[in-house]
């Protein structure tokens, strides 16, 4: 267990490192949660954060949840799934976006990823 004898304290937190010869492989105690490409096991990639609007988000129940998936077709893939026919049946309206882009279900995804599912609106 990685405890503040192990680090510099002295620096800020965005550059705390291991001291020197402690052995320590890990980041700062307040970094350690945050997954990257040199830290992060296998099931934390392709969790992507799903945003669901207007009547996406009431098929669905939700307006936000983290679903597994290394494209945006495999996302809405298990969002079929974990929602059921209600949600299916709306999302052929929908624009689907990532990271506020338009997106293709090929498109890679990954867990630092914002999906958006946006039904049709009409204002008045």
């Amino acid at each position: 267990m990685t405890d503040d004898r192990c680090f510099d304290m002295s620096k800020s937190t965005e550059t705390r490192m291991p001291r020197s010869g402690c052995g320590c492989p890990r980041p700062a105690p307040e970094l350690a949660g945050i997954p990257t490409a040199a830290n992060a096991d296998s099931t934390l990639w392709g969790m992507a954060i799903v945003r669901l609007f207007a009547s996406a988000r009431d098929a669905a129940g939700t307006g936000r949840d983290e679903l597994p998936g290394d494209t945006v077709g495999a996302v809405l893939g298990e969002a079929r799934h974990r929602y059921g026919e209600r949600f299916d049946a709306v999302l052929p309206t929908c624009r689907i976006w990532v990271n506020g882009e338009p997106a293709d279900e090929l498109d890679a995804i990954g867990s630092a990823d914002e999906l958006a599912v946006l039904p049709p609106v009409s204002g008045g």
